[in-house]
């Protein structure tokens, strides 16, 4: 079977560029990967093929030759390769073409960071603060500083983490990258470097006052914005505010998480309010109206129906909690509890007994009921 082109192979035209090149393989070593291929058989074939063509066309001579004579410039050992081009990938090893785009394809195969000589430092971690506040607080809404200890970038080498500011230089383990490879059977693999911990970069004289990691523990007072509404569990991020990144790197963000403490008058269920009101027993059965606190500080009048019992529910609408995001304000609902009075006069206990007679006139089943009742335990005390 003939060979194709190899500027076929990899999707480019004749005459193109180093670049052009490199990127037409990077995209046929991301299609054809066997990882993403497992149920085409070709895969494999088509993936050492790529391989193949690249590994001649990425090189200037042999790409020369291979311009002027095709395919024959590697047979019989012309073109300088020594045989057919490739020849060792057959055998397992394909890392010298592999290894121009493995960076870009290890990123995408395998969620990792790209390596490089331009290797990012270290973004810092984020860090989680507790704010309690009051239910008050959190109707209204506040401007709260906080004290949060954290990991700041060092002063005295501006986060370098070298002595005087001096440039760390590029680690002679894995050249920049970060990362160090070994082949194993068809696959590189790569590990983090062990001489510059995956940092890329080495110090030979370390600052003085973070130790070479570019950072040093600090309280830092932070101004937060609580908006009006919040809940518990409500989380507040702030970005870049978090730990400060090793040698310079992005500092992580700071969320802080809102626990609202509970209130002495009301009990809070969303946006609505629940508020316990006592009430006396003349109030309750001839009926009125009371003043009962609201959230804002001012006080809100309630209308009693006569003849109100123990857990009956009124409701002020828009005295409840703002929501969070927006769409109104909810309710606050008064329950009532009845007081009996306790500590009576002479007095009040007469007229007590005097309602209580004219009760049961009003109510002739009523006062034959209580009579059984009297009747029966007469007879068990006698």
């Amino acid at each position: 079977m003939s060979k194709r082109d190899y500027y076929d192979v990899l999707g480019v035209a004749k005459g193109a560029s180093a670049d052009e090149i490199k990127k037409g393989f990077r995209k046929k070593a991301k299609e054809l990967h066997p990882d993403r291929n497992k149920d085409n058989p070709d895969a494999e074939s088509q993936f050492k093929e790529a391989n193949e063509a690249y590994e001649v066309l990425k090189d200037a001579e042999k790409k020369a030759a291979y311009d002027r004579f095709g395919h024959a410039a590697f047979e019989n050992g012309m073109g300088g390769g020594g045989g057919r081009p490739g020849a060792g990938f057959g055998s397992g090893d394909f890392s010298s073409a592999f290894s121009d785009v493995f960076d870009d394809l290890f990123g995408d195969f395998m969620g990792g960071q790209r390596g490089g000589g331009g290797r990012r430092a270290a973004r810092g971690s984020d860090l989680r603060y507790n704010l309690r506040v009051s239910l008050d607080d959190a109707f209204a809404g506040m401007q709260k500083t906080i004290n949060v200890p954290t990991a700041v970038s060092c002063s005295s080498c501006d986060g370098s983490g070298a002595e005087g500011g001096v440039e760390p230089t590029t680690c002679p383990t894995c050249s920049g990258m970060g990362k160090v490879r070994a082949q194993q059977g068809f696959f590189t693999v790569e590990r983090t470097c062990p001489t510059c911990s995956g940092l890329g970069q080495i110090i030979k004289n370390p600052c003085k006052s973070c130790q070479g990691a570019g950072r040093v523990e600090k309280d830092r007072a932070l101004s937060v914005n609580i908006p009006a509404g919040v809940e518990t569990g409500t989380r507040i991020r702030l970005a870049g505010e978090g730990e400060a990144g090793m040698r310079g790197g992005p500092p992580g963000d700071l969320y802080i998480f809102v626990e609202v403490a509970q209130h002495e008058l009301f009990e809070r269920d969303g946006v609505n309010l629940y508020c316990r009101v006592p009430v006396s027993m003349a109030n309750a059965a001839l009926g009125g109206s009371i003043e009962v606190p609201t959230i804002d500080g001012g006080r809100g009048r309630v209308q009693i129906p006569a003849g109100s019992q123990s857990g009956r529910q009124m409701r002020l609408r828009g005295k409840g909690m703002p929501a969070l995001r927006g769409g109104g304000v909810g309710d606050m609902f008064i329950e009532l509890a009845v007081e009996t009075p306790v500590n009576l006069t002479s007095r009040q206990k007469e007229l007590l007994r005097e309602f209580e007679d004219l009760s049961e006139d009003n109510n002739p089943e009523g006062k034959t009921f209580f009579s059984s009742v009297k009747s029966f335990w007469d007879g068990m005390k006698g």
